[in-house]
């Protein structure tokens, strides 16, 4: 009985390591598709620009996306124009 429960033991730590293994890989691959997107976020700025950015750029363009959300969410209808959105999936 005591060798069944140390084998039982064994193999939900064995399963408990898999699950930690496979929550670190799932966080690491969100990680890369999310550097991915700033990366080409910045890069369609700076086509845009027809320059590459400096860091007065990031205040300036932070500002003026926040300047455009407070006078009527221009900038979120524009990226989400035909998005499905939560509540447009559930009617």
């Amino acid at each position: 009985m005591k060798k069944e429960r140390q084998i039982f033991k064994k193999r939900i730590d064995q399963l408990q390591e898999e699950e930690k293994n496979l929550d670190r890989k799932h966080k690491e691959e969100e990680r890369k598709k999310r550097t991915r997107r700033l990366i080409e976020m910045g890069g369609i700025i700076e086509s845009v620009l027809g320059r590459p950015t400096t860091d007065e750029d990031k205040i300036r363009l932070e500002n003026f996306l926040k300047m455009q959300e407070r006078n009527g969410s221009y900038f979120s209808r524009a990226m989400n124009a035909g998005t499905p959105q939560p509540e447009d999936e559930e009617a």
